[in-house]
């Protein structure tokens, strides 16, 4: 996390292999990327990035997938079906549709699922809520819970207080392309006023950062005189 051009792209492009640093060297599986071709690197890495429509160019959803199957030369013996993944993202119907006469949201989820196709090892997210309606990023969520709990590191860079609460188990605060905070959420995002989440202002010192937090946390003192009788809506 941090402000418009603390250096949240550039780390990640430079992860990918897209930016060479000025100085130092970026390791990615212990390896520098360094003098490794992108198709090496992309074997093991899953970027996303900002705009989804760089990575849009077929005819219809399905072949999006397809195309980065056939590039891992993994068409015949898919990692996961792409039906199951489309439904997965909440695109189950969309599958013959034209791409870009989706929606922003749509977009970035056809473009998630054609990166994740392969399941990559390591998946650089940047903005991945972009466009997203409450209900899609609930998907999303369980999504990377899922893939976290599979295995998979991800790394996503976003503005998203709430999606960062819910999913992250490390924040990272980027400023002038150095970090200025590092830990868990709890700990992160409740100290920094610019990052905290709506829970964490409506009940400050609790360290409760979600919905569920909160209510978790009020059931607890049930009985007891609360701090707190209001009712958050």
């Amino acid at each position: 996390m941090g402000c418009n051009g603390a250096g949240k792209t550039t780390l990640l492009r430079s992860l990918v292999g897209l930016l060479q640093p000025l100085a130092g060297e970026v390791l990615v599986e212990g390896r520098s990327v360094r003098g490794r071709s992108t198709a090496e690197i992309c074997a093991r890495v899953g970027y996303l990035p900002q705009q989804p429509d760089d990575l849009l160019f077929a005819d219809t959803v399905r072949q999006e997938l397809e195309a980065t199957l056939r590039n891992h030369r993994m068409l015949a013996q898919p990692p996961i079906a792409p039906e199951t993944l489309l439904g997965r993202l909440g695109l189950g119907g969309l599958a013959e549709d034209y791409p870009r006469d989706l929606s922003v949201g749509q977009r970035q989820r056809v473009a998630l699922a054609a990166v994740t196709i392969t399941r990559p090892p390591l998946l650089l997210l940047d903005e991945p809520t972009r466009g997203m309606d409450y209900a899609a990023k609930e998907e999303l969520v369980d999504l990377l819970r899922a893939w976290q709990a599979e295995g998979t590191g991800i790394l996503l860079v976003t503005h998203d207080v709430e999606l960062v609460a819910q999913a992250a188990d490390r924040v990272l605060i980027l400023s002038a392309g150095r970090i200025s905070a590092d830990g868990s959420p709890s700990r992160v995002l409740t100290s920094e006023d610019t990052f905290s989440p709506q829970v964490a202002r409506v009940f400050p010192g609790q360290g409760w950062l979600t919905v569920d937090d909160a209510l978790n946390g009020l059931r607890a003192h049930q009985g007891q005189r609360c701090k707190y009788p209001a009712a958050v809506s």
